[in-house]
């Protein structure tokens, strides 16, 4: 018989150790391992996708600064790189609004600590009390947002408490400010300058495909009767409006990438063409979502789905992609493709409508008749938000496909 430490006890605790390994294997010590290893491509990852952010903030504040000290001749410009970093870290759509408003309130507190500073001294209880008072009235008084009262009130009191003071009467960190907010500004529009909409072009192919993936996902759940798959395509589908939200960001950033684009005459038709088009997307992730809901109800009952209402669901994922096609083709100029991509939404979205209808009978369940209009009703809106025909027509020949003959 061996000993408690003996060699038949090769999991026992080592002299000294106070953790429990086995043959030398530290589960928690590989786990942790692991998780490194798993967060290292994850890293990689965010990284790669958000790179361009960090390029334009690095260059911005870089830029910044050495136009602040060679062309100002300011030998310490700390404003001049913060007010350009505060500026791009503005959404996309909103900074060149926030911008002016980010800048004007920086730089005014940037001023006003500056003039304080110099009549009451630095680093004084009535110093800090008096700036911070100015700064914030005046930015509510011109209306800016609270993150720009912030970043002012910020800005002026590292001026009183952090910053050396300054003996001269030239407004030097004043003038960093604007150098930074317009160095931002510039950056922020060069990086859209030769493909404006390529960004909006790029999200509406993924909102479109986002949701025609989970069309699919409701569909294979009808075919398989899978409560559990059918429950996850509806907790998808409860998050489907943030793919509706970052379109809507983006057609706001196109926007604001246009205004100071020498071309933007060519785009901003376009760019009109598909602001319309974002409520009917709005109106189809909400039917997407009430027809997964309805799934459920569906799979949870003791009859199986019908066998063509999977197939209904599916063809009208297909008109789906084809819709999200004919959009981004029409960003991109590409009209005689925009054309033939909304005649196959248009033929995808009818037939999905003429599947459903003919399930569309005496004695159905609530859930199928509410499957049945949901997909009536996405049809319309993909047929609206593409633009083949004026609502009427659209209304006229979804209602007779539902009716028609197959």
């Amino acid at each position: 018989m061996t000993g408690a430490t003996g060699p038949g006890r090769p999991w026992a605790l080592p002299s000294g150790s106070g953790r429990r390994t086995m043959g030398g294997f530290d589960p928690a010590a590989e786990e942790a391992a692991m998780a490194r290893k798993g967060w290292f491509p994850e890293a990689a990852g965010r990284l790669r996708r958000g790179w361009l952010p960090v390029v334009e903030a690095t260059l911005a504040a870089t830029v910044a600064w050495v136009l602040a000290t060679r062309l100002v001749g300011h030998p310490q410009p700390f404003f001049a790189p913060a007010a350009a970093l505060i500026v791009l870290g503005q959404a996309r759509g909103q900074r060149m609004r926030r911008a002016v408003e980010v800048l004007l309130g920086v730089a005014a507190g940037v001023l006003v600590a500056d003039l304080v500073v110099q009549a009451l001294g630095p680093r004084t209880t009535w110093t800090v009390f008096t700036v911070i008072l100015l700064t914030v009235a005046l930015a509510v008084a011109i209306g800016a947002s609270s993150v720009s009262v912030v970043q002012a009130a910020v800005s002026a009191l590292y001026l009183v408490v952090v910053a050396p003071p300054t003996e001269s009467l030239i407004p030097f960190r004043f003038v960093d400010a604007l150098i930074g907010g317009a160095v931002a500004v510039v950056a922020s529009q060069l990086v859209d300058a030769r493909r404006p909409l390529a960004p909006l072009v790029a999200e509406f192919r993924q909102t479109f495909q986002e949701l025609a993936g989970l069309l699919d996902e409701i569909a294979a759940a009808l075919d398989r009767g899978d409560e559990a798959a059918a429950l996850a395509a509806l907790d998808r589908a409860r998050h489907a409006d943030a793919g509706v939200e970052r379109l809507r960001g983006a057609v706001l950033a196109a926007g604001e990438a246009l205004r100071l684009n020498l071309r933007r005459r060519r785009h901003i038709g376009r760019l009109r063409s598909v602001e319309g088009s974002i409520r009917q997307i709005d109106y189809a992730v909400r039917n997407v979502r009430v027809l997964a809901r309805a799934a459920v109800t569906l799979v949870r009952g003791p009859a199986p789905a019908p066998p063509d209402l999977g197939a209904a669901v599916r063809t009208l994922a297909e008109a789906v992609r084809a819709a999200g096609d004919a959009l981004a083709a029409d960003l991109g100029g590409q009209d005689g493709v925009a054309d033939r991509h909304a005649e196959r939404a248009d033929a995808a979205a009818l037939a999905a409508v003429r599947v459903a209808g003919r399930l569309f009978t005496p004695g159905q369940t609530l859930p199928l008749a509410m499957i049945i209009g949901q997909v009536r009703a996405t049809a319309i809106d993909l047929l609206r938000g593409v633009g083949v025909d004026d609502d009427a027509t659209v209304l006229g020949r979804v209602d007779a496909a539902v009716t028609g003959p197959a």
